[in-house]
């Protein structure tokens, strides 16, 4: 079944994927290494999360693609039967390719980037081809083009060259895409999507915006170091390339969804899907999401939208994280004082316990926020 994305008038969708439909606008929980940190596959159903995001640097580093492909394809591999999306590993290749010192361990030139593994040293090379290859094998149902991810505070002109390379890069991604035969390694339909870049100059990222939607991709991504990290900047961006995208085809800011508000707005931006790591890194760290939306304009309280689970306060709380939330660990009637104890105990079962809240949290935010999106269409 070949990718296929509609939109309704009111701002919702849908995603129709070989391993079953995305209802849009979507957040995305983050399994890096194949796996939502302390939740497994009966967890991730649970939370009612449609779609989870994987790593393609990680999984290449460890265990390996074809180990991965061997084994039937990620979701396979990780016990998940709903659709995937998997990054190119461009942002890992950078962000990660630091040595002690703060020196680069990544080298870019136009063919691609030679960089040195985080985990054992050794030295790797990816290509726009090869990291289509590597997500060929991965088996996920969208893959995203290989591009230079470029932080916000640098030179102009390596903005450009660095755009100019994403473009040339797009254009091999796409070649080796349909070489594939837009196939995974598994046999599945596989969407690509293409990446804008340009940092925080406007010009360039219009200019993105123009060229990479003109290319036969499935769906259509904003990167940077902007997107998700500052949400003023990123709504602005949004504002300035809006007009310039395809109606038809999703719309993804990568990384996004550190705090509930940053959902809301950027919903009403007219973006289509986001992820973010924070609602499982957030809650090892012991943060829970506390808030609601409140009236049918997307009013919202996340004023104080975290519990510091380790506070004193929290020790004889019998109540659970949240009254009215529908996640397991808070219908269930898991108490605040006994999470407080399992967090200051390090126990295993905090971790989970507070995961399934928050990941939970943030799907069931998108939910209402389609459902009034939908109410206020009809009205």
């Amino acid at each position: 079944m070949a990718f296929k994305f509609t939109k309704n008038t009111d701002g919702t969708g849908k995603m129709t994927t070989d391993h079953g439909e995305v209802q849009t606008p979507v957040f995305m929980p983050v399994g890096t290494a194949a796996t939502v940190k302390a939740l497994d596959g009966q967890d991730i159903h649970g939370t009612k999360a449609e779609i989870v995001l994987a790593n393609t640097y990680h999984l290449f580093l460890r265990p390996g693609e074809k180990t991965v492909s061997e084994m039937g394809g990620v979701q396979k591999f990780m016990n998940w039967n709903g659709p995937m999306l998997t990054d190119s590993g461009g942002f890992q290749v950078f962000s990660l390719g630091l040595g002690a010192k703060g020196e680069s361990l990544s080298k870019i030139d136009d063919d691609g980037v030679t960089f040195k593994s985080h985990l054992d040293g050794q030295m790797h090379r990816f290509t726009p081809e090869r990291s289509m290859d590597i997500q060929r094998d991965l088996g996920a149902d969208i893959i995203m083009a290989f591009d230079e991810c470029t932080p916000d505070k640098i030179e102009r002109k390596y903005v450009r060259e660095a755009l100019n390379r994403t473009h040339r890069w797009a254009e091999r991604c796409v070649r080796r895409w349909e070489e594939n035969g837009r196939k995974s390694a598994q046999g599945a339909d596989q969407a690509l999507f293409g990446i804008i870049q340009g940092s925080t100059d406007r010009e360039m990222r219009e200019e993105a915006a123009k060229f990479i939607s003109s290319m036969p991709f499935s769906g259509i991504a904003l990167g940077g170091e902007t997107i998700g990290y500052n949400m003023e900047a990123t709504q602005e961006v949004v504002g300035w390339i809006k007009h310039l995208l395809p109606k038809g085809k999703p719309i993804y800011t990568m990384g996004l969804g550190r705090d509930p508000q940053n959902i809301v707005d950027i919903i009403k931006c007219g973006v289509d899907m986001f992820d973010c790591v924070a609602p499982t890194r957030l809650a090892r760290n012991g943060a829970l999401y506390y808030g609601e939306l409140r009236g049918d304009n997307f009013e919202s309280d996340f004023s104080n939208g975290r519990l510091n689970i380790s506070n004193t306060q929290f020790i004889n709380d019998k109540s659970v994280i949240m009254e009215g939330c529908d996640c397991f660990t808070c219908q269930s009637g898991y108490t605040r004082g006994y999470l407080n104890h399992l967090y200051k105990s390090k126990e295993l079962t905090y971790y989970r316990l507070a995961s399934i809240h928050n990941v939970r949290f943030m799907v069931r935010l998108v939910e209402e926020m389609r459902n009034k999106m939908s109410l206020i269409n009809n009205e």
